[in-house]
């Protein structure tokens, strides 16, 4: 896909002042990226403190099932950074991720022949068709995303029961070249690593260089002044669900192609992760403001703690506590951040006046 012009942001006229979007803008990116940094601080004291206690946690094989573990939740954050920076939600995503991974499994049992390409391109399709379906549900009922999304969650999953009827899919079932997918390296870095540092880079640049990427946060920011000036506030949402679930279908073949056994199971529960990897990386949970990136590091984090906490031998529900507590500090910070924006821009313009 090509960048047009139109797709192109125009840039502001040379000498004239920046309007107070403009500016909010600015101030919200700059204390984005010190979030950012923060959390790449955090991520690295976590590291030094687990290497302190076990050394063999950034040994090859500890870094590769780090890497590996966090890539699907890494995917997942960011196609939901692109609903919740549109001041929604989508809860489905586990429920879609395991209806394409049983999916996934089926087409192999039923046409062992097929190229792994052919399944991928399949369960993306199938997860866009059910964000398709959150989307246009919200479009036509004017219904909180919420509501509806907690509604497909229950509804994918139970299509998804209904499918595999107690049926269990095992590796055996699916090609050795579709299972490789899941576990190759190049260069030490798993190709499902590979893949999500893809998809980030793919969703960071349409959100920041494209015109109706940037739309997204003015739906988010405002979404009645988002519609008086023109933006197309309906069809933005719907494709940012399409998108969503498209992602979550990638997710879906990737998760098949990683652990090989599948049953309805697959997923359950990963929404709460997705949604609080996202908000822990800086995307708010009022929308208007984020980052792929910052998803991507929430995600990183949340395996990372994970992973550290088993190696220090600490009590599970302390992972629960610690990650709670980051997304309550997420939270606050969040509103932290949009007050001192606040205040900067009235400041400016007292000084402006």
């Amino acid at each position: 896909m090509s960048r047009t012009d139109t797709d192109a942001p125009a840039p502001p006229t040379k000498g004239a002042p920046a309007g107070p979007d403009r500016q909010r803008r600015r101030l919200a990116e700059r204390l984005l990226a010190v979030r950012e940094l923060s959390l790449l601080l955090a991520l690295g004291a976590l590291v030094a403190v687990t290497v302190a206690r076990n050394d063999r946690f950034l040994g090859a094989q500890s870094v590769k099932d780090l890497l590996l573990g966090c890539a699907i939740l890494v995917i997942l954050a960011v196609g939901q950074t692109l609903v919740i920076v549109t001041r929604n939600v989508d809860l489905s995503v586990g429920s879609i991720l395991g209806l394409v991974a049983f999916a996934t499994g089926s087409l192999f049992l039923a046409a062992p022949g097929t190229p792994w390409p052919v399944a991928l391109a399949l369960g993306v399709a199938l997860g866009a068709l059910c964000g398709a379906v959150n989307g246009g549900l919200i479009a036509v009922a004017r219904v909180p995303a919420l509501v509806i999304t907690l509604g497909t969650l229950y509804a994918f999953r139970g299509i998804d029961y209904q499918w595999a009827s107690g049926r269990q899919i095992n590796a055996a079932d699916m090609p050795a070249s579709f299972l490789r997918l899941g576990n190759q390296t190049v260069l030490g870095v798993p190709v499902l690593f590979l893949v999500a540092l893809v998809v980030v880079a793919a969703v960071g640049f349409y959100l920041s260089s494209y015109r109706s990427g940037r739309e997204l946060y003015a739906i988010g920011s405002e979404p009645a002044a988002a519609r008086l000036s023109g933006i197309p506030v309906g069809r933005r949402v719907f494709a940012v669900f399409v998108a969503n679930g498209a992602l979550a279908g990638l997710a879906g073949v990737l998760y098949a192609a990683r652990f090989g056994t599948l049953d309805a199971a697959a997923g359950t529960g990963l929404e709460l992760q997705v949604v609080a990897a996202a908000v822990v990386g800086g995307v708010a949970i009022f929308g208007g403001s984020g980052s792929a990136w910052g998803a991507a590091l929430g995600a990183v984090l949340l395996t990372t703690i994970g992973s550290s906490l088993a190696v220090l031998r600490i009590d599970p529900f302390w992972q629960q506590a610690v990650v709670g507590a980051l997304i309550l500090a997420a939270i606050g910070l969040d509103r932290l951040l949009a007050l001192r924006v606040a205040a900067r821009l009235r400041s400016r313009s007292a000084h402006g006046a």
